[in-house]
């Protein structure tokens, strides 16, 4: 096997995990990270049944994995939920992959505004004050948390893997870029905005947007594009 191709990176599904699984079957990777909004109508090792032997899976979520219960639950009460990379650091073929699904959202924290609230509890406190067992709506899980975010620039990685991009993208946000400068991290790979490029943006962190449906390596090389076939019950 390559060694570029022991990791592959899988941009946003949005249902169609075909092209994933053919790029498994040819390259044989060690591992795969797939970058969010599966827009999954079954359980996400249902949609990669074909690979589960061939492979190790790993995952971050984007905006679309929580705009319903079926989507969220789908991945996150599927056989592959504990593969999520959210807030940790996790060797995978011998790199330390560190992972931030997620989004910035306005009423949360939407950098470089300052945020809205302090943490979740700060939130949920102020919202539902006297109540302790409220949980926050599926919107407010898609958010990207800005004490969580701090915490996680306390951590140690090779790859940073986001669903949101920094700032080498006219719609990313420098403090992505930040945070993995403070990893020590000098690759990241993130998808959400449907485009293959590279980048090299400040402290040298090499930048990979993977497009929707597109499969790249580790060194950002788009391997697989879009191919008809989409998770289905048969």
């Amino acid at each position: 096997m390559n060694p570029k191709n022991k990791i592959l990176f899988a941009g946003d599904p949005h249902g169609n995990f075909q092209p994933l699984i053919e790029a498994v079957r040819q390259y044989r990777p060690e591992a795969v990270v797939l970058l969010g909004d599966y827009d999954l109508a079954l359980p996400l090792d249902v949609c990669l049944q074909e690979i589960m032997d061939l492979t190790d899976i790993w995952w971050i979520a984007g905006n679309h994995d929580f705009e319903t219960p079926a989507k969220h639950n789908n991945l996150f009460s599927s056989g592959l939920a504990d593969k999520g990379l959210h807030l940790r650091v996790v060797e995978i073929a011998g790199l330390r992959i560190a992972g931030l699904g997620g989004i910035f959202l306005g009423r949360v924290w939407y950098p470089p505004q300052p945020p809205k609230w302090l943490d979740k509890q700060h939130f949920l406190t102020n919202q539902f004050p006297g109540k302790l067992d409220v949980d926050l709506s599926l919107k407010y899980k898609s958010a990207i948390w800005y004490d969580e975010f701090e915490a996680l620039k306390s951590l140690k990685a090779d790859i940073l893997v986001t669903h949101e991009a920094p700032s080498s993208h006219r719609h990313g946000f420098r403090v992505i870029g930040e945070l993995a400068a403070s990893m020590g991290a000098k690759h990241l790979f993130h998808g959400h905005l449907h485009e293959n490029y590279s980048r090299v943006i400040k402290n040298n962190v090499r930048v990979f947007g993977v497009a929707d449906k597109a499969v790249a390596n580790l060194q950002g090389r788009t391997l697989s594009q879009e191919i008809d076939g989409l998770c289905k019950i048969l």
